[in-house]
């Protein structure tokens, strides 16, 4: 989650957080990024002293019971809380990372084998919140953080008790978001089921893979006439094709149409191992994925390496600063520090120029002096022993004790030119 500095009137510390910067703000309250006394980073969540009444504290003191009811992998956990303060606020395990609104806004949908994976995910967390007897009631993009332990699942704020017909909502008034809340909720029918959750999570796939939600609309009373109105179907305009079934029954208009959220997890896990993968392996993607740009996701391969190039000195690694940084160098393939006796480093960087030449064809005798030495006798030797391997033509064979100096001296200008570029 991205955050920005902190303006004169926050506060500076809440309980015993103290306050690093903002994360977001709703008409509720202000979310910030806060640190424990023991550095445990935190998302403190704090309402506004406008909107605090009895009402409110009520919700939010609800909202708590509910944060220390669930649990699970894919929940943001509840740290400490306190509803009676006079500015109430609940500080919950930190995300590092973008929610899935905003990723999908700057990096475009997912591919299809990604959203199976992630609703594969989510609809297990959401199973777990299920068991307790809880309903999330508020299920969106904006509430799916992309950390890097996976996805995990935010405020519960609206969440209930999946029997409970009792509410803290005033009479005839519906509280959600339209765009993503099933038509029984949106025609205030009561008690909801954990359907509600199912088609939300359908909304949140389907934006997932397209960028869009089921219904849009620029008039919020016309959008609720098309979530509710059983004749106008979601548009599913852009969605993978092995995806269309699956988004269509969990979107379905009636409750008891749409799968629960088990077979949700099957469904997803079949269409994932029928492209030969295995859940964990889709999901360790996921995560990789969202954790850098897709334009960048490319570099977390290894770096080709030509068959007959030497293998590189100085190692490619699957980090992308360290990939950037390699790019960077003005290198060949690689360079050894100590080249065999018929070899020479296809690494340039500011040594002397020498000119190319083409190299001879073998012949029974050298076309240099044979060293008189015994060091040089035994290079030679090996030489003559060892498998000819391909040279390039401007390659001139490295069989004196000059040739090998001058490597090691590029060798060691390698080794600054890399320091000089290092981040750290």
């Amino acid at each position: 989650m991205q955050t920005t500095p902190l303006s004169p009137e926050d506060p500076a510390q809440i309980g015993t957080f103290e306050l690093l910067g903002r994360i977001g703000h709703g008409g509720m309250g202000q979310v910030y990024l806060g640190e424990s006394p023991g550095g445990e980073p935190a998302a403190v969540k704090i309402i506004k002293p406008s909107v605090v009444d009895s009402t409110t504290r009520l919700r939010f003191a609800q909202e708590i019971e509910i944060l220390k009811t669930v649990w699970g992998a894919r929940i943001a956990q509840l740290l400490d809380a306190d509803a009676e303060a006079e500015q109430p606020w609940l500080a919950t395990e930190y995300v590092e990372g973008p929610d899935l609104g905003k990723h999908v806004v700057t990096h475009g949908p997912l591919p299809a084998l990604l959203v199976l994976s992630l609703g594969a995910t989510l609809a297990e967390g959401l199973g777990y919140v299920h068991k307790q007897g809880l309903l999330h009631r508020d299920l969106k993009p904006a509430n799916i953080l992309l950390g890097p332990n996976g996805p995990k699942i935010i405020d519960f704020g609206l969440a209930v008790f999946a029997e409970s017909s009792a509410s803290l909502t005033a009479a005839n008034t519906v509280v959600g978001t339209p765009s993503c809340m099933p038509p029984e909720q949106a025609n205030g029918v009561k008690p909801l089921t954990s359907a509600v959750d199912v088609y939300a999570l359908g909304t949140v796939l389907l934006f997932a893979a397209t960028g869009h939600l089921p219904y849009h609309a620029n008039n919020i009373h016309v959008l609720f006439h098309m979530v509710t109105d059983p004749a106008t179907a979601p548009d599913l305009t852009g969605a993978p094709p092995e995806l269309v079934p699956l988004l269509t029954a969990m979107l379905s208009h009636n409750a008891q149409d749409r799968p629960t959220i088990t077979e949700v997890v099957q469904q997803c896990r079949g269409l994932v191992e029928a492209q030969g993968l295995k859940l964990a392996q889709a999901r360790r993607r996921l995560t990789t994925y969202t954790a850098a740009p897709p334009q960048d996701f490319p570099t977390l391969l290894p770096v080709p390496v030509p068959e007959s190039a030497t293998p590189p000195a100085v190692p490619v690694a699957s980090d992308p600063a360290t990939t950037q940084l390699h790019d960077a160098l003005p290198t060949a393939p690689g360079v050894a520090e100590e080249p065999a006796p018929d070899t020479r480093p296809t690494m340039r960087l500011a040594a002397p120029q020498q000119a190319a030449q083409a190299e001879p064809p073998p012949r029974p005798a050298p076309a240099v002096p044979v060293p008189q030495d015994t060091e040089d006798q035994q290079s030679a030797q090996n030489a003559q022993d060892m498998p000819r391997r391909p040279r390039r033509t401007g390659r001139t064979p490295a069989r004196s004790l000059r040739h090998s100096a001058q490597a090691r001296r590029t060798a060691q200008q390698l080794r600054e030119t890399y320091a000089a570029l290092a981040a750290f």
